[in-house]
């Protein structure tokens, strides 16, 4: 009788933990759709005046230039991504194992981080113009230099900066290679060259449009780095409708602009991550071995390899460090460390709420099958392709009549005002955080969860244990390295996040990136160098664990 109770009980607490960890999936999932639903309705319900004045101004012009950035940082992205990915892999040259790590550096920076220190350096009264009119005498009208500030500087930057995404999945791709089928060209009279683009280069396609595509979201998703060249796009569109003209259906119906884009881009990474297969016969077959260059073709590799690295992370670091030295702002003043406070705040709140959300709905998946799971799953994953500024404009709508809403009713029933009880909070922006980097935190609990096999499960069942205790005590001590990864990674991204802080923080209540872009906004770059270099130090965090595993992938 006893034992029978006590079975009872554990199927009742084990349901109730289910319908919690369901009700938490769900939730999630529901946060997640909430921005993208919201401006839809705001778009359409602000009328055709505003979109029909829109098209007549900027609208033409935010398109042209949005593509065309995308279409430079894809094509930048994409040679240097898949070129350092096969000469560090399928050749040798001297330095080849320290520089197959190095460059994935450039990760860590966010592209404004770097539009500050190259403007510093290039711009009219930077070192490398003065020297040059130091040297040769010239006055200011009278030679030309290219103007960093500008479409073609702001796609150089990015691409600087998200190459890496390119480099990793198309390195990972040759390395799963067999030689065989390049082995072949090659005795069929094909040369090195041809028998890469014709053989190992369609191998590796699924991957390296993925990355390509994930670096297109990044650049959509940009605003700092656009907003301080003075680039159009869409992102820089919605935060001057919103916070420079005061139009709320300008800034949801530009938003939904932007969000059409996103989507369409996720839908065709996930079409051709789902049909784009290749069979490889010859899987289990031994590796090409690495093709030893010759003198001179070394000293192109180094070169080619090195430039990145350089361009991309050394020469930014020793810039804003020149930069921050020669600035007054300091580090350990209490105005400075409320920055770095607020920042830790938030990154690690949003951290800890995204990672928690990423168990919640993949635990859920694997112990559901149907469509609420797998509609769960596919909503969280689209958040990583919604741009910052879409995500806080789709959360301030709707909560910003909420919250108007609840005040109007106080003080008309209680002669109470409320305020702003929602969107005058850090706790919206944390939502916002969720919504943008949960897909990043579920792909590595996924990529963790692949370890723990079923049979674990039904073996802890068996033991007496709930859903929950076998999530508690069978799967979180097995995944604690992935949710770490994934702690890190949300961590960082949300320092790094700007135009989401930038729309949505509370009152005074500023981060370093807000302080960084603020001084960059009134050209006070030396000051904006010294939080620029705290954010690429938290940034590092990440990138040398991916470094690490990019070293024992070898």
């Amino acid at each position: 009788m006893t034992t029978g109770t006590a079975s009872i009980d554990n199927r009742r607490r084990g349901l109730s933990g289910l319908r919690v960890l369901s009700g938490m999936a769900v939730l999630a999932a529901a946060v997640c759709a909430l921005p993208m639903i919201a401006v839809m309705i705001a778009a359409v319900s602000g009328g055709t005046e505003t979109i029909r004045h829109l098209i007549d101004t900027v609208l033409g012009e935010y398109t042209r230039t949005t593509l065309a950035l995308v279409l430079l940082v894809s094509a930048g992205t994409f040679m240097v991504g898949v070129g350092t990915a096969w000469l560090v892999t399928m050749t040798r040259f001297p330095g080849v194992r320290w520089l197959e790590v190095a460059l994935v550096l450039p990760l860590a920076f966010p592209a404004y981080v770097l539009a500050y220190a190259y403007t510093s350096l290039l711009d009219h009264p930077g070192i490398v113009q003065t020297t040059l009119r130091a040297v040769t005498g010239w006055g200011p009208r009278d030679y030309w230099f290219p103007d960093i500030r500008s479409l073609g500087g702001a796609a150089l930057m990015l691409t600087l900066v998200l190459y890496p995404y390119v480099y990793l999945l198309a390195r990972a791709a040759f390395l799963q290679q067999s030689g065989t089928t390049f082995l072949a060209a090659r005795a069929l009279g094909k040369s090195a060259w041809r028998a890469f683009f014709q053989v190992s280069l369609p191998l590796a396609r699924p991957a390296i449009a993925g990355g390509v595509l994930l670096a297109v979201m990044e650049t959509i998703a940009d605003f700092g780095t656009v907003a301080y060249f003075g680039v159009q796009t869409f992102a820089t569109g919605i935060y001057t409708a919103w916070f420079s003209m005061f139009d709320r259906a300008g800034a949801a119906q530009l938003a939904l602009c932007l969000l059409s884009f996103a989507l369409l881009l996720a839908m065709l990474e996930r079409i051709q991550r789902g049909k784009a297969k290749y069979h490889d016969p010859a899987r289990q077959a031994p590796r090409m071995p690495p093709v030893n260059l010759s003198r001179g073709q070394a000293a192109l590799a180094m070169l080619a390899c090195g430039l990145p690295v350089v361009f991309g992370a050394i020469l930014p670091v020793i810039v804003l460090f020149n930069m921050g030295l020669g600035s007054e702002q300091n580090l350990l003043s209490p105005r400075y460390l409320g920055f770095i406070r607020n920042s830790l705040t938030l990154a690690g709140i949003a951290a800890a709420v995204t990672v928690t959300a990423a168990v919640a709905i993949g635990f859920y998946q694997r112990l559901r099958s149907g469509r609420l799971p797998r509609g769960a799953g596919y909503v969280a994953r689209l958040g990583y392709a919604v741009p910052g500024g879409v995500i806080a404009v789709g959360l301030l709508v709707p909560f910003a009549a909420l919250d108007n809403a609840l005040d109007a009713w106080m003080r008309d029933t209680f002669d109470i005002s409320t305020g702003l009880l929602i969107t005058g909070s850090i706790w919206l922006l944390i939502a916002a955080y969720m919504v943008r980097f949960l897909a990043a935190a579920l792909g590595a609990y996924e990529g963790g969860q692949a370890m723990v096999h079923a049979n674990m499960d039904a073996a802890a069942r068996s033991l007496g244990q709930t859903p929950v205790g076998t999530l508690r005590r069978v799967h979180l001590p097995i995944l604690a390295p992935s949710l770490l990864t994934a702690l890190l990674i949300v961590f960082v991204d949300v320092m790094k996040e700007l135009p989401a802080t930038l729309i949505m923080r509370p009152f005074n209540f500023d981060t370093l990136a807000v302080q960084a872009y603020r001084l960059a906004s009134d050209e006070r770059l030396d000051g904006a160098a010294v939080p620029s270099l705290v954010i690429v130090a938290m940034g590092l965090l990440p990138v040398i664990l991916i470094c690490r595993q990019v070293g024992q992938n070898r």
